[in-house]
């Protein structure tokens, strides 16, 4: 018998709206027992950094807008092209007892198998770049996937009482793949890996509804995103 996952393809929102699927998933992951994979895109170009970096000095660095706070750390991630991706882990799966770094592992190393299936070879970051701390991809962190000695793909961890939330931002591979054919093979590597029997994520009720919009609402207020 397999495990249970569930899958969910959000498909393009807004900055705003994107965060608060991800938080409000991490909410809920005690009731859902399983683990989840959710894949979303842009509607327009934004920016994310990390729940704990300076609004003021992630503004200086980039252009884009909105500017909006993650639930999770990291550094700046522009998002425009990119593929995200939100893993979300009950506290009762095993995954979420890992300590950071193996998790962050485990993550990259399924990215790094499905891009495998797809013809696509890359290789984990062996230790750090320090040409830009602070800025997602402005050099590497260990455990980063790289193609050609060039990171395409970095992540944030939270964890707390309610789950673990792994975000991640994949940036499109030279050779054109198809980002559908990604999310293909992110669902057969699990099958592979893990022996991971999919299901689409249940239609949320109301009450979930009512806490996405607060949520949202959240991430669109200057009161959240300049915090600090």
């Amino acid at each position: 018998m397999g495990e249970a996952w569930h899958w969910i393809r959000s498909g393009a929102g807004d900055a705003p709206g994107n965060m608060a699927w991800d938080e409000a998933l991490l909410e809920a992951a005690g009731g859902l027992g399983a683990p989840v994979l959710r894949s979303y895109g842009w509607e327009s170009p934004a920016a994310t950094f990390g729940y704990f970096q300076r609004h003021a000095e992630i503004a200086a660095w980039t252009a884009l807008r909105p500017l909006i706070r993650r639930p999770t750390g990291g550094g700046l991630v522009p998002h425009a092209s990119d593929w995200t991706y939100a893993i979300i882990v009950p506290p009762q799966h095993p995954w979420y007892s890992l300590p950071a770094v193996e998790s962050y592992r485990r993550a990259h190393r399924w990215l790094q198998r499905a891009l495998d299936l797809c013809g696509v070879e890359t290789q984990l970051s062996p230790c750090c770049d320090p040409a830009g701390p602070g800025r997602c991809f402005v050099g590497a962190e260990r455990e980063d996937l790289l193609l050609g000695g060039r990171k395409i793909a970095g992540a944030a961890q939270r964890r707390n009482r309610l789950g673990l939330l792994i975000q991640g931002s994949v940036q499109p591979t030279p050779d054109g793949l198809a980002r559908a054919r990604w999310e293909e093979a992110m669902l057969e590597a699990a099958r592979l890996d893990w022996h991971a029997c999919w299901s689409d994520l249940p239609i949320p009720d109301e009450a979930w509804q009512r806490r996405l919009a607060d949520l949202r609402a959240r991430y669109a207020s200057p009161e959240h995103n300049e915090r600090r």
